[in-house]
């Protein structure tokens, strides 16, 4: 959410910061539209003075025996009730308009996130490992003999439809290894506190992390008007809206791994063969509240813990920063994180680490007391996928593969699997 204020005192650096997102010219109608709202609030005002004035003046009249004077005073007032109403009533469109409006413009990006269109103007700022030299033809995940028996998507499919899988056996116990390792690490390498939190929420939480009014398309909804999460940055989030929280409490770092549930609307014929793009997946979640000034150096850390999950993984990646026309709508600044995958020669996104500033704080109003007493401030709020679990079960099986369609898994599994590190080609672990 944008500040109105600070769109009135500098139009042009707002209308500079958003034409890097090709949006022009944004702030002339939303001052014309706040000018209107200001003057039908001071017309108001104005009114509820003047009936005020002319309520005195009526008991003033009747106390003199003056019945003309009071009789068209105590008009007056009945008058001026009657338009303060409708006054107030317009007041109040106009700034739910206002509202509306700048909650469907995305946030400004920092000066230091490059120009571009698309992903195509990513800028690479990182890359490890190095991918496998393999002396066969690369199978994607879904294609391997070891894993093809335990990845059913017919089965999903007659349960569920399109874009949902049956992971059975081997598999499934891979899968869970890779998200229990991921909350591990997190909570006892990198620091974060563990949330087991609700995926149904409601749409104050959906609309303070910036998933609403402008992408419930891309969400489901109950009939019953909760929203399933399309990530638990919506959740961890949402736990300081409405609070002014301590500064001595900040930074607050967080990690989840929940079931997410994303429409994919607009993605049709995208990403269609195997568990790469589905309805519903799993993904462990960072989310950090922070002080404004730490914001930045948040972000990197986030990154970095992201980033570690990989390299103990031993999966080849590479980070890249987005430009501001691939920048997420809620986001400043987003680092996306691509992971190797053999089967299609090519890196694919595996995480996002994003910094909104105090643009979901502002729609949440949530805020910390500066420790010096001061007045409170809004809080920034970070988030990041550390990692999703389905598409780094991709990775690991892709890399790890073997011409005859076995898989060796990387030894960080090993405590989760009982040691046990190849997927043979029965689907079996040994």
């Amino acid at each position: 959410m944008h500040d109105i204020r600070a769109i009135r005192d500098n139009p042009a650096a707002f209308d500079a910061a958003l034409s890097r997102r090709g949006i022009e010219n944004a702030s002339s109608p939303l001052l014309a539209l706040d000018a209107e709202r200001r003057a039908a609030i001071l017309a108001a005002e104005t009114a509820q003075a003047d009936q005020k004035k002319a309520a005195k003046e009526v008991g003033a009249a009747k106390a003199k025996g003056d019945d003309a004077e009071f009789e068209r005073l105590r008009a007056l007032v009945a008058e001026k009730k009657a338009e303060i109403g409708e006054m107030q009533t317009r007041a109040k469109a106009l700034d739910e308009k206002l509202t509306y409006e700048l909650s469907v413009i995305p946030n400004l990006p920092y000066d230091d996130v490059p120009d571009g269109a698309d992903e195509d103007d990513n800028v690479e700022i990182r890359k490890w490992g190095v991918p496998p030299v393999l002396d066969f033809d690369a199978k994607e995940h879904f294609e391997l003999t070891g894993v093809a028996a335990s990845m059913d998507f017919e089965l999903a499919a007659k349960i569920s439809g399109a874009r949902f899988v049956m992971l059975k056996g081997a598999v499934a116990r891979i899968h869970r290894a890779l998200a229990q390792f991921m909350i591990d690490t997190h909570v006892d390498e990198n620091g974060l506190t563990e949330i087991n939190s609700p995926v149904l929420v409601r749409d104050e939480a959906m609309y303070g992390t910036d998933k609403l009014p402008k992408f419930g398309e891309d969400s489901y909804q109950t009939t019953n008007g909760w929203w399933l999460v399309p990530t638990s940055e919506v959740p961890l989030t949402y736990t300081v809206a409405g609070d002014i929280v301590e500064e001595s409490t900040l930074p607050i770092r967080m990690a989840s791994h929940t079931l997410c549930f994303r429409s994919e609307a607009g993605s049709a014929g995208k990403d269609t063969s195997g568990m790469l793009r589905q309805h519903q997946f799993e993904k462990v979640e960072m989310v950090s509240i922070t002080h404004p000034s730490q914001s930045d150096e948040e972000q990197q850390r986030m990154l970095g813990c992201a980033q570690g999950i990989l390299e103990k993984l031993d999966i080849p990646y590479r980070t890249v920063e987005l430009c501001t026309g691939d920048t997420g709508f809620g986001a400043r600044r987003t680092y996306d994180i691509e992971a190797w995958l053999p089967g299609q020669n090519t890196y694919r996104e595996i995480s996002s680490v994003s910094t909104t500033g105090d643009f979901q704080a502002r729609r949440m109003n949530a805020r910390f007391r500066p420790a010096d007493g001061g007045k409170p401030e809004f809080l920034h709020t970070l988030n990041g996928s550390g990692l999703a679990v389905g598409r780094c079960l991709i990775a690991v099986l892709e890399n790890g593969q073997h011409a005859d369609g076995s898989v060796t898994l990387p030894a960080a599994l090993g405590p989760y699997l009982g040691g046990k590190l190849t997927l043979g080609t029965d689907g079996k672990l040994s």
